[in-house]
């Protein structure tokens, strides 16, 4: 396993090239709390570099000019490389964040491959690059073109998967890509690098620097950036959106969760309860859409209590390189103490923790991991049933009927994702139809990457994912023709 990832460049116009400043992000490892990498810590004028070398080659590189077919086979060489260097990949991220093995090598690096076999898919057999619609009033060709020079803003929980959903679309519609990842998780930003260079992409087409919130503010207003897209916290995505929309530049959010898992009275409770395993703690508890609040009805509630305690109770702990660990370690100390935080308020609050609380798990004396919890009794207003808090912290919450259960579920500021749970697959959707978020998921049944993912409220603006997910990187033009000649075309 490699065991020094330090890198001294920054991937500019398609080379690799010393910055600027002299400033290094330490990353540290989340198991043994030890630095396992030094990268550079990007300047304002690295930006600057990065942005001009997309803006050379939107503008004049051959990358918006070719055949949507040529962008499909270079972005499939891309999809290859990628899968050849999967299992490095996947350590490179447990190591930089902690996921677990086991999840590295499927939500963080599997998936990301299936995206692009997606985007592919989409951008060849169903994506209306021009149109022709007809109408009383006239007729037009509809042509969607490449939108410019796109700032990628990505998190570090899944650096892969969050990066490749942005990367897939702008890519094949034509666009040029200035990536700024997550200070913690900058590696797998480096190797997805090398896989650009290795999959011969034009010079400037993609371009990766590293640095800090200062400098990635600067990426976002810069005047030679076209798009900008970001996945990370609600307040962050607050802030960058405000100096979008004083440009009038076009931003695409993908914010915080407080995502709900409604279980029906008719619900078979120990297959909901094992959804659960993945649907509220895959990557130790640190994914947005996760389902942290769990409503069940009183008659239930006991239950259901149980089946969870025992379904947390039966998840190790411990070394994410260890192929039967299922939570690994927060990402960093301040998110540690973070969810610590939570887990104290809402047993201040009046919470039961049924299992977990606050404490190291056994055995662990180093590695900044937290005990994984279930609270009952939770109020529907309580601290830990309105906030995020992005760690292995879920709560039961009780509903009178149906319409508590909708209630519940939509008194959120977030509006994310969600699941509902039952016997009847048509009543399920019927209820899912009045939970107020993005996406929900029928007996935890996944909605597949051709279709739209975002959220609703306070989890963000815009859709990634299926056709929807290429229309921020395209500019829509219609072209007036006349009748004689749309009556040739159709």
């Amino acid at each position: 396993m490699q065991t020094d990832y330090s890198r001294d460049t920054l991937f500019i116009g398609g080379k690799w090239v010393e910055t600027t400043g002299t400033d290094r992000i330490e990353v540290i490892s989340p198991f043994t709390e030890q630095v396992i990498a030094r990268v550079p810590k990007g300047t304002t004028a690295d930006i600057d570099a990065a942005v001009a070398a997309a803006r050379r080659a939107f503008d004049s590189g051959p990358w918006p000019r070719m055949e949507v077919a040529d962008r499909i086979a270079a972005v499939r060489r891309l999809r290859d490389v990628f899968a050849d260097r999967q299992e490095a990949m996947a350590q490179a991220i447990t190591a930089e964040m902690g996921s677990p093995i086991t999840q590295a090598r499927t939500i963080q690096t599997t998936v990301p491959l299936m995206m692009f076999d997606e985007h592919t898919r989409i951008a060849e057999d169903e994506y209306p690059w021009s149109e022709l619609r007809r109408s009383a009033t006239g007729n037009a060709l509809v042509r969607r073109y490449c939108k410019g020079v796109a700032a990628l803003v990505t998190p570090w929980n899944a650096p892969m998967m969050t990066t490749v959903q942005k990367l897939g679309p702008a890519l094949l519609a034509g666009c040029t890509v200035v990536l700024k990842p997550a200070s913690l998780s900058p590696l797998s930003a480096y190797m997805l690098a090398e896989l650009i260079a290795e999959a011969g992409l034009p010079e400037g087409v993609v371009n990766v620097v590293t640095c800090d919130r200062v400098e990635a503010e600067y990426l976002v207003t810069h005047p030679g950036v076209d798009k900008v897209t970001f996945t990370g916290s609600t307040a962050a995505g607050r802030h960058l959106a405000s100096k979008c929309g004083e440009l009038l530049r076009p931003i695409t959010l993908e914010l915080g969760g407080k995502s709900a898992g409604i279980i029906l009275d008719d619900a078979d409770v120990p297959s909901a309860v094992e959804a659960m395993r993945l649907l509220s703690f895959r990557n130790s508890g640190q994914i947005c859409t996760l389902k942290t609040r769990v409503l069940v009805s009183r008659k239930r509630e006991a239950e259901v209590v149980e089946a969870l305690a025992g379904m947390v109770r039966s998840m190790p702990v411990g070394d994410p390189l260890d192929p039967e660990t299922h939570i690994g370690p927060m990402v960093s100390e301040k998110q540690q103490q973070n969810v610590e935080r939570y887990i104290d308020i809402g047993m201040k609050e009046g919470a039961k923790a049924v299992v977990g609380g606050l404490g190291r798990p056994e055995g662990l004396n180093h590695g900044w991991f937290v005990r994984p919890t279930l609270f009952a009794g939770v109020d529907p207003d309580a601290t830990i049933a309105q906030e995020e808090i992005f760690g292995p912290v879920l709560s039961v919450i009780a509903y009178e009927d149906e319409d508590d259960a909708v209630a519940i579920a939509n008194n959120s500021p977030y509006g994310l994702s969600g699941s509902v749970f039952s016997s009847d697959p048509a009543h399920a959707v019927a209820i899912a139809d009045r939970v107020k978020t993005g996406v929900v998921e029928v007996n935890g049944a996944p909605f597949g990457f051709s279709a739209p993912f975002g959220g609703v409220k306070e989890s963000g603006i815009g859709r990634e994912s299926g056709r929807e997910g290429f229309e921020p990187y395209v500019e829509i033009k219609s072209i007036g023709i006349p009748k004689d000649y749309a009556d040739s075309l159709a």
